[in-house]
């Protein structure tokens, strides 16, 4: 299923008078690691190595005698009357895999039993196990070893028992017994049992009146516990997760349950205090065509939270039942056609506030809701979907909710020539929909437009010639834009068109030249390059006042967009545009390899004539002028000068600069720099910074456009100070507001046999407003994981966060 689920089986808990137990078993204690098979490494350790060695299984001292026969080897031997066998010295007998050394050994004269006296070494497939006596069976694997000391060498796992016994079925029974994935020497942690039995054809463990015991004291007890040797799943208990506060409990307890290899579930009850009892599960499956899960959780009657939750508003959910559903699927019906099924849906926007989901509480600000099919042929490419989502909320206007797409139709295609030239097709029709109460809308145009819904039919045949070479390129091309709309106002009085039509032409020519030179710089040869390159894009301004906003925003500019001759994504807007962009790039390719090491772009686009067509969608006006930013984008005869640099400096450092200036204001618009080291042992180090204008990006929505300059700083590494220990640390400053939006320290402890995270978190919450910081609230957070390993982890797991918040960073898996 693609991951394998450390857990453990809880019966019973029980955290004191764990010595004190009359059923508490006493193992002997360890041998050194020298009589376990076990060599430290040398300058052969291998590169990522946790553990300080490996066990080694030496050769046998026997040859294997065929058709089972016992083979034997010994200083002495003498012979009863009664065909007894005494071997003396050094004794080895050898049947099949299994091998016994010891001094002394007395074989019965009916030849079914075998009886050793210590010390003895007995090796079996893997095995190797030492002890003070022993008897085995000749006739099959049954063997019974007192004082005996245990290691599996591919499991890693050893242990100590007062009694080993292996069954003829090949499972092995340890009375008053230890088991541990830890080096030789090092007991941080062992499990301790009255009664363990070890399946190595199941993978499966099981122990009676056990103990978790970390550096020798006892920490957890179970009455009955089962639990994995290898990487196969296993059904039984997780380990809990427990979180407490002043005034509250969250416990934890999932349940694992393998089904079969290629299903499975997980299911958890989790009792919060102020709450109540809240039911989740997972259910997983995988075939050879399709895959899928499903997830959720159910609490019934909410007891209502704490009194003063971060919302200020108490008992905001008291008495209402709290639920999410989330369920994905992936599948194929042959090579060139694929599916997707994605549905998700909670009772409340705030479900995931006051539940969670992740790690500190990400945020999930809205559930997909998707049925689609792909069809990929050679020429056509085909796509058929009903798509929504829900947005999380709370509570969630009216004008604020999402359109679903029921259905959605693709068709598009291209055809090209040897000579250069090519025609491609794109169209679309979608029914757009969404529930909302249409009369209870404000009474203004805008929302007369926002009100609809209806059906968006769009077309976009296109043809061009492009001429490419390594010296250039030149490529003419036409598109015509048409749109057709059937819409529906319902219960609103409104005398818009319900049936509209538009045809836009849009025409480019983009055309650039690649000059190139050798440069010889030190002691290293490159290939420096200057591409200087010429766009010219025209869009006439039509008409679309009366059209509707389904799916359609207006883009921040960037480098891209001198290139590009639409000014909004989507399909509802298109923007009118006369301009000229020219650029020119500079790249440094190492000669040997063609490893780009610096790119250098700069470029600017002029205008020819203002640009009327925004959200509003009318050609004949222009924002008013004291909406300043909006109506200064709208009529700026050239753009803002956007400067970019991508320098591979060494092989460890790199660096990304854009820089968007306007040089008629003479101001920065935007500009962000990114300086990254990755080493070879795995360090990063990242530093950014980040600087926007107010109202830079237009596209945004009026709770999400910031009514400040933006200015921050980010800060974050990860150190691997060794094979073990991984530092972790973020800081993401607000320098506008002179606050930190969040602070991150942690350390990863990575051992053979155990693993340890421990992580600090602060973060604002801007309550889904980020136009105000009135409301803001600061969060924070102590996080804690412990796995051991072989037999499972406490908390939950950070490691995709990490990866996240820490570009560059992968963390090794606890």
């Amino acid at each position: 299923m693609g991951k394998r689920l450390s857990w453990t089986a809880l019966a019973g808990l029980a955290t004191s008078g764990l010595v004190s137990l009359p059923l508490s078993a006493a193992p002997p204690e360890p041998l050194p690691a020298d009589q376990l098979d076990w060599q430290p490494w040398g300058g052969d350790r291998p590169e990522g190595a946790l553990c300080r060695g490996r066990y080694v299984t030496p050769g046998y001292r026997l040859p294997a005698p065929a058709d089972e026969r016992v083979a034997s080897e010994a200083d002495s031997a003498d012979y009863g009357e009664d065909g007894e066998t005494l071997l003396a010295g050094e004794v080895v007998l050898r049947r099949g895999d299994a091998q016994l050394e010891a001094p002394r050994i007395r074989v019965p004269g009916t030849r079914e039993t075998v009886f050793a006296e210590g010390p003895l070494a007995l090796r079996d497939r893997g095995i190797l196990v030492r002890g003070q006596s022993a008897e085995l069976s000749l006739n099959s694997d049954a063997a019974s070893i007192d004082s005996a000391h245990y290691v599996a060498h591919e499991q890693r796992l050893r242990g100590d028992a007062q009694r080993l016994a292996r069954l003829e079925d090949g499972r092995y029974r340890l009375t008053e017994a230890s088991f541990t994935t830890c080096d030789p020497g090092n007991n941080t942690w062992r499990l301790v049992g009255n009664d363990i039995l070890l399946d190595r054809e199941t993978g499966v463990g099981t122990a009676r009146h056990a103990r978790l015991e970390v550096a020798k004291v006892p920490v957890f007890y179970w009455p009955w516990l089962r639990f994995p040797i290898d990487e196969r799943r296993q059904s039984g208990f997780l380990w809990p997760v427990l979180g407490i506060s002043l005034d509250s409990v969250d416990y934890t307890q999932p349940f694992y349950w393998n089904i079969a290899p290629n299903r499975d579930a997980t299911i958890t009850p989790r009792w919060i205090s102020e709450r109540g009892l809240l039911l989740g599960g997972e259910y997983r499956y995988l075939y050879e065509e399709d895959a899928g899960q499903i997830e959720g959780a159910y609490l019934a009657s909410d007891d209502g939270g704490p009194d003063d939750n971060r919302y200020d508003e108490p008992q905001r959910f008291e008495g209402e039942d709290r639920w999410y559903v989330d369920y994905r699927h992936a599948g194929r019906f042959d090579a060139r056609t694929r599916y997707r099924l994605r549905y998700g849906a909670a009772s409340d926007g705030r479900y995931f506030d006051d539940f969670g989901t992740t790690f500190g509480e990400q945020e999930t600000s809205n559930l997909p809701r998707l049925a689609q099919i792909d069809h990929r042929g050679d020429v056509w490419q085909l796509q058929a979907r009903a798509q929504g989502f829900q947005r999380l909320e709370d509570p969630l206007l009216d004008r604020e909710k999402p359109f679903y797409r029921l259905p959605s139709l693709t068709a598009n295609a291209r055809w090209s020539q040897d000579s250069g030239f090519y025609q491609q097709w794109r169209s679309n029709l979608t029914y757009f929909w969404r529930d909302v109460d249409e009369a209870a809308l404000p009474n203004n145009e805008r929302f007369d437009r926002e009100s609809a819904v209806g059906t968006r039919l769009h077309l976009s045949p296109a043809t061009g010639w492009r001429f490419d070479e390594t010296w250039g390129h030149l490529e003419p091309r036409v598109e015509w834009l048409a749109t057709a709309y059937d819409l529906d106002y319902g219960n609103r009085d409104t005398d818009r068109d319900t049936t509209l039509n538009r045809s836009v032409p849009v025409s480019s020519i983009d055309a650039g030249l690649a000059f190139e030179r050798e440069l010889d710089l030190g002691e290293r040869s490159y290939r420096q390059t200057l591409e200087p390159r010429v766009n010219y894009a025209y869009v006439p301004a039509r008409d679309q006042s009366e059209f509707p906003v389904f799916d359609t925003a207006e883009q921040p500019f960037s480098w891209n967009q001198l290139w590009s001759p639409y000014r909004f994504s989507g399909s509802d807007r298109v923007g009118d545009l006369n301009r000229l962009s020219l650029g020119v790039d500079s790249r440094l390719l190492e000669d040997a390899s063609g490893r780009q090491r610096l790119a250098l772009g700069i470029g600017q686009a002029i205008y020819f004539e203002d640009r009327n067509i925004d959200m509003a969608g009318d050609p004949d006006t222009l924002p008013p002028e004291n909406r300043d930013e909006d109506f200064y984008r709208a009529t700026r005869d050239r753009s803002p000068i956007v400067t970019r640099l991508d320098w591979q400096v060494t092989d460890h450092w790199r660096s990304r600069w854009q820089w968007l200036y306007d040089d008629d204001r003479e101001r920065t618009e935007s500009t962000s720099l990114a300086v990254q080291y990755r080493a070879d042992a795995g360090h990063v180090l990242n530093l950014g910074y980040r600087w926007q204008l107010e109202g830079f990006d237009p596209g945004l929505q009026d709770e999400d456009v910031l009514t400040y300059n933006r200015e921050e700083y980010d800060l974050s590494f990860a150190w691997k100070a060794s094979r073990q220990v991984d530092l972790i640390g973020r800081v993401l400053y607000d320098n506008t507001n002179d606050r930190a939006l969040e602070q991150l320290a942690g350390v990863q402890w990575n051992d053979c046999c155990y693993g340890l995270q421990v992580v600090w978190r602060e973060w604002v919450d801007d309550r889904d407003t980020a136009n105000t910081i009135e409301d803001d609230f600061v969060d924070r957070g102590v996080f804690l994981r412990f796995v051991f390993k072989g037999l499972g982890g406490v908390g939950g797991e950070a490691d995709s966060y990490f990866e996240q918040a820490i570009p560059g960073y992968r963390a090794t898996a606890l």
